[in-house]
């Protein structure tokens, strides 16, 4: 988990690690049969036990709320899990207990379950979409509001071709990634209120 933490899963393999912890490859495969149960093992150490949000203020919102800036917080630690957990696979306990918190924190709410675990799924996109805007490619702008290199030497142009995209950037004043995240993140809560509001009506 160091090794990734610090260079990403890209410099992880079986020989590495071996010669990191002082063994033979050979010796690692007593424990764990290759590479992919390795990584399905640091997954589980990763994420952790799932938290409990039973004294969680707020009511279901308030509840998922802290399980997504906990997710955040997770991997914002560990910036290789969100690539390590991407497609199918087998998932361990503790992080399919990560989703149930989930999912249970819409309980009662009168969504039904194609909609509770919908509505996990639109917020754990959005963990992951805002994991990766400080990515280089992901937008024109950088994560200070200003214009990518490519554009900001060409300002007179930019202003030109992409006029609506200058204005935004020049009123939008100083934001933090956190900003764009938690904008995201009430918006997509906003809009499950009102739904889950419609259905208790």
């Amino acid at each position: 988990m160091d090794l990734a933490d610090a260079e990403g899963l890209a410099a992880l393999s079986m020989q590495r690690v071996a010669g990191e912890l002082g063994f033979t490859k050979m010796a690692l495969y007593r424990y764990v049969s290759g590479k992919a149960e390795l990584i399905a093992v640091m997954i589980e150490e990763a994420v952790g036990q799932p938290l409990d949000l039973s004294a969680v203020p707020g009511g279901w919102r308030g509840k998922l709320q802290q399980w997504a800036q906990q997710l955040w917080a997770t991997w914002d630690r560990h910036p290789w899990l969100p690539g390590a957990t991407i497609g199918e696979r087998v998932m361990g306990p503790k992080e399919i207990g990560w989703t149930e918190i989930a999912v249970a924190a819409l309980a009662g709410t009168g969504l039904d379950g194609s909609e509770q675990m919908d509505a996990i799924l639109l917020l754990s996109g959005h963990v992951r979409n805002t994991r990766s805007s400080a990515s280089a490619g992901t937008q024109p702008w950088t994560t200070q509001r200003q214009l990518t290199p490519d554009l900001s030497t060409l300002p007179d142009h930019a202003a030109d071709r992409f006029p609506a995209l200058t204005a935004a950037i020049a009123s939008a004043g100083e934001q933090t990634p956190d900003q764009s995240r938690e904008f995201g993140l009430q918006r997509l809560l906003d809009g499950l209120e009102v739904l889950i509001n419609q259905r208790t009506r």
